[in-house]
């Protein structure tokens, strides 16, 4: 198959010239609105942090809840957010101590202790199913000294605890009478906030519209409202922005050679590298895929590089793994061969497959349907005949989870793309027996391969680490049922004026970290 990028692009820079005249006349009418404006990339299904599981869910908790610490909003860097103080007394003990004043809502007093004892147990608990158990595996108990203070106590030393445990997902602090008079967790409507907005409004698939918090004691966000718009199609989302309805947004990839050559005026854009991983997945457990011969002769015929080059136009690289550049266990050359045609129908008959018809289900995004397509070309050659299955958001998020349905026995190839923290347990963990069922769709369970990652968690020594990650990447290879492809880029468009308060990949958000001039 060939894609003609010129035609693409010719026709994207026609629209897009269309509509630069129009950010700075919409900027100028709401200069006295003080509402931020977000396109995000999907609505969310649940607010409860510890049963979420996308981006556009915990960018919303993180401002109707508090952490002892959180990311500055510019950098890794941390800073005291609930916490008055935090510290590490040794390996296994970090004392704490929160502000006074935080207010939970709708009466249930300040923020305790006992809440962040039972925010973290209650993750850390294997019978909850939490998806951010993971963060917490090594968390022993929390001790309440008094109304204000504690001790974490771990079972051993935890290197992710202060770069992704605490400022992350699995640190967000909820209330302990309130979520258990809600029956022990809730989804749309939380019974206690106390961040620094609060949820107003929720027009699934419409809209969710953020509030100043009247009883916050922190800092003042810069914005009374943050109006948030659930956009799938990133390039319907850019259109939208150039037409002045949106503040801030991921932009396609493909867009990035027409902004380049033609940047807007009244825009800054912003291109960050991404810590995240997208990759094709196949289920094990579909009699499609159950040998890995079949998963070993797909991954010999898709060519990578072509659907890496096709979605982001040159400005990604191949993954070589599925850690990071600059974290440990990152593998600086890729281990994986090139694209060789004739070794998978070599493999396909090896295994008694002559061909047979698949699916492929993304969200429906154009980059993703980009990729979708190269894959479906590829796979043409050898016999298998692919049919591209686009989805709005929500309904493919709940594709591979066990509790949403049986929607997963009938799961078979996917593209998956998730956000990863600062730290190589988070480019990991999706991929263990634990996250069967949960996150990991793929539903490939290795003993070793799932005990390792626990290794790793509590070696403090980055070498060695690094040495940990080196055989999980090969378990992982050796399954054949993931397909790494990219890490991707992060491009952002935000009005002039507007200081975005995002961490430096450009995957998560802080609304009350956005500043104005």
């Amino acid at each position: 198959m060939i894609f003609n990028r010129r035609t693409l692009l010719h026709g994207m820079g026609a629209a897009i010239g269309a509509a630069w005249v129009m950010p700075r006349l919409a900027q100028a009418q709401g200069q006295d609105t003080r509402i931020l404006r977000i396109a995000a990339q999907n609505d969310f299904q649940s607010l409860d942090p510890a049963f979420s599981s996308t981006v556009a869910e915990s960018d919303i908790q993180d401002s109707l809840f508090v952490r002892l610490i959180s990311y500055d909003g510019t950098s890794w860097n941390t800073q005291l957010d609930g916490a008055a103080e935090i510290e590490q007394v040794d390996p296994t003990h970090i004392r704490f101590a929160l502000r006074p004043g935080i207010a939970w809502t709708n009466g249930f007093g300040e923020v305790s202790a006992e809440d962040v004892k039972y925010s973290f147990e209650r993750v850390a608990n294997p019978e909850n199913e939490s998806p951010w158990k993971g963060d917490w595996e090594f968390l022993d108990r929390v001790d309440v000294t008094n109304e204000r203070e504690g001790v974490i106590v771990l079972k051993q030393p935890f290197s992710p605890v202060w770069r992704t445990t605490l400022p992350w997902n699995a640190g967000l602090i909820v209330c302990k009478a309130a979520v258990e008079q809600a029956g022990g967790r809730f989804t749309t409507e939380p019974p206690a906030q106390c961040g620094p907005y609060l949820l107003k409004e929720w027009r699934p698939k419409q809209r969710t519209v953020l509030v100043r918090n009247p009883d916050w004691n922190g800092p003042s966000p810069d914005f009374d409202e943050v109006h948030i718009f659930p956009i799938d199609d990133r390039q319907v989302a850019e259109q939208g922005f150039l037409a002045g309805e949106f503040d801030f947004i991921n932009v396609a990839p493909s867009s990035l050679p027409i902004y380049q050559s033609n940047p807007p005026q009244g825009v800054t854009i912003s291109t960050r590298p991404k810590v995240g991983m997208e990759w094709l997945g196949l289920n094990t457990e579909h009699p499609l895929f159950a040998d890995v011969k079949v998963r070993q002769a797909i991954a010999h015929a898709i060519d990578v590089d072509a659907v890496v080059d096709a979605a982001y136009f040159g400005g990604a690289e191949r993954a070589t793994g599925v850690i990071a550049a600059g974290l440990p266990g990152h593998r600086e050359s890729s281990p994986y061969p090139a694209r060789d045609v004739a070794a998978a129908k070599a493999l396909l008959e090896e295994a008694g497959v002559s061909g047979f018809d698949t699916r492929l289900s993304i969200i429906n995004a154009t980059d993703l349907l980009t990729m979708a397509q190269v894959i479906q070309a590829n796979l043409s050659e050898i016999g298998i005949n692919v049919e591209i299955e686009p989805l709005e958001s929500g309904t493919f998020w709940t594709l591979g989870v066990e509790e949403s349905g049986d929607t997963w026995k009938d799961l078979q190839m996917f593209i998956h793309r998730w956000g990863n923290g600062p730290d190589p347990s988070w480019a990991t963990k999706f991929y263990t027996c634990d996250g069967v069922g949960q996150f990991n769709w793929e539903r490939w369970c290795n003993e070793e391969y799932t005990k390792l990652n626990s290794d790793a968690m509590a070696e403090t020594d980055d070498a060695k680490r690094g040495e940990i990650y080196e055989r999980m990447a090969t378990l992982l290879d050796e399954s054949s049922a993931y397909i790494l492809l990219t890490h991707g880029v992060q491009l952002l468009l935000y009005r002039e004026g507007i200081t975005p308060g995002v961490t430096p990949d450009g995957n998560r958000l802080s609304f009350s970290k956005f500043k104005q001039a």
